[in-house]
């Protein structure tokens, strides 16, 4: 069954807050067993928080816009128990669940974004200029845009999502998530607006999106906040296009709990400050990863952002000196071909195991006015931006590193040092 925001009073002005009449269509499908909410007539409905609740979906009408208020007050608030939903969620350090939720579902099963039309988080009320470079606000984090925790059975589908102020699509504790054909259009100088991290979840699959965004465009999390749920497990990435001002593909930073069997593949990434990286700096592990048939293109952003225009970095240095960063082992790359400002960079503490490439091909050239030859390695204990001079492959650490079929080719350049260097590696094989 259908329930129309208007029929419930909605003016879909602009000015006035719809959050009342939304939430009343949706808690109204609910008790009534499920059924779709619907966000129409080419209106722009401004609204406080929304909580998604069993059996209600969530649609957006092309030409409709759900816009986010700018009053911070409005937001939900996971961290310290959520209003007008009887859910009781034990406070936590703000930078653990999220402070700010614009879209929040809790324990819900059978819920669905959808349509064709805009989400607009309202990015700009709550950051300032910082530089010509990017933005950010005076308090951190920012509201999220979608926030769905310990729910089964989700579905994102069509949906363009714009202007997030911090993470737009989060799916944390969830199982069976399917985030399919969706457009993310976040600015490119907004700090922190990643695109879709699934944190703590199981059977996601991310099929055919388009990403921008001002920090990863997909990231694999294992957060502290969330460590009552499981590992980040069973994931499949495909057909996606990607743009980022730091990675476009990424497993960590945050790595208190696993990742395991991970499948990414037939994805293009452009325009990017990182391609591919893993990054593994607490105590998770990262096992039985596959990339195959991604075509990446990297360039350097300005150095206030993560990276060096890495097409692949994987790495695994302790955050903390008293805390073992954790293992990452079992990593495939096969027919991916890169071009861009600077080379593979794997630095492994020997915590690095059993990687392959191939058919990898790297293509060393100048883009950008901004310095070449530089790795980064931030964040973990004592690390930085360091000058190294760009190899196409950059080796320390591994113990176990098969490559077959990978080739370079390198433009003339001061700080494109060489093809291959690989140091401090066991059982390396090259044909």
């Amino acid at each position: 069954m259908d329930y129309y925001a208007l029929d419930f009073g909605a003016a879909g002005d602009g000015k006035n807050d719809d959050r009342e009449f939304i939430q009343n269509a949706i808690d109204k499908a609910h008790g009534d067993g499920g059924g779709r909410v619907i966000i129409n007539g080419c209106r722009v409905y401004l609204s406080s928080s929304l909580v998604l609740k069993s059996g209600v979906e969530l649609h957006v009408e092309r030409g409709s816009k759900l816009l986010a208020t700018p009053v911070l007050e409005d937001y939900i608030n996971p961290n310290k128990g959520v209003k007008d939903t009887g859910v009781d969620i034990a406070g936590t350090p703000v930078t653990l669940k999220p402070s700010y939720a614009f879209i929040y579902a809790y324990d819900a099963e059978n819920i669905a974004i959808t349509g064709s039309g805009v989400i607009d988080g309202n990015c700009y009320a709550f950051v300032s200029r910082v530089s010509q470079y990017y933005v950010t606000g005076e308090f951190y984090p920012r509201p999220t845009m979608i926030y769905l925790e310990k729910c089964r059975h989700v579905t994102v589908r069509d949906i363009t999502l714009t202007d997030a102020p911090f993470w737009t699509l989060h799916p944390a504790g969830c199982d069976d998530v399917l985030i399919e054909t969706i457009r993310i259009l976040n600015p490119l100088d907004v700090a922190n607006s990643d695109g879709i991290d699934p944190d703590h979840s199981t059977n996601v699959r991310i099929i055919g999106c388009h990403v921008e965004a001002a920090d990863d465009c997909i990231c694999l999390k294992s957060s502290a906040g969330n460590m009552e749920y499981g590992p980040c497990e069973n994931i499949v990435i495909s057909g996606c296009t990607l743009k980022s001002t730091s990675a476009a593909l990424k497993i960590g930073t945050e790595g208190t709990g696993d990742f395991r069997n991970v499948i990414v593949s037939n994805c293009t990434i452009s325009g990017t400050n990182r391609g591919i990286s893993i990054q593994i700096r607490d105590q998770g592990s990262v096992r039985n990863v596959l990339f195959s048939g991604i075509v990446i293109q990297t360039r350097r952003f300005a150095p206030c952002w993560w990276g060096t225009a890495e097409p692949i970095t994987i790495t695994s240095i302790n955050r903390v000196h008293d805390k073992e960063s954790g293992a990452i082992e079992n990593v495939t790359f096969e027919n991916i071909t890169a071009e861009g400002e600077n080379g593979v960079f794997i630095y492994g503490n020997h915590k690095v195991k059993n990687i392959k490439m191939r058919n990898v091909s790297i293509t060393l050239k100048s883009i950008s006015k901004w310095e070449k030859g530089l790795y980064d390695m931030r964040p973990g204990e004592g690390t930085e931006v360091k000058k190294l001079g760009s190899y196409a492959f950059r080796v320390s650490g591994v113990d176990g590193l098969y490559m077959e079929n990978c080739n370079a080719s390198i433009e003339k350049h001061d700080d494109f040092s060489g093809d291959v260097l690989i140091e401090d590696s066991s059982d390396v094989f090259r044909t």
